[in-house]
């Protein structure tokens, strides 16, 4: 799979929330306000994984398409990816 440079650059940005976490950590900030990040890199991760699945289904039911297959197993797997993810 190819992935763009937006998911490239979102995974980035989470990267640099981590970090923030981490320095917020050391600072020893309010356990809110660490929260508060974490909620949001959480969110972050959740979208991502969904660009990620949406990315694939869309290329696999292609696939599966130009087989002269039915895309139900394809579609079955990512709904199963989404659930395992949460």
């Amino acid at each position: 799979m190819n992935y763009d440079n937006a998911l490239k650059n979102r995974l980035k940005r989470i990267e640099g929330q981590i970090r923030g976490v981490i320095g917020m950590l050391e600072s020893e900030e309010d356990c809110r306000q660490v929260v508060t990040q974490l909620t949001a890199i959480r969110t972050a991760v959740d979208r991502s994984i969904g660009v990620v699945i949406g990315s694939n289904l869309q290329h696999c039911i292609q696939e599966e398409l130009e087989k002269g297959n039915s895309p139900d197993q394809v579609i079955q797997e990512a709904v199963e990816l989404l659930v395992k993810s949460r």
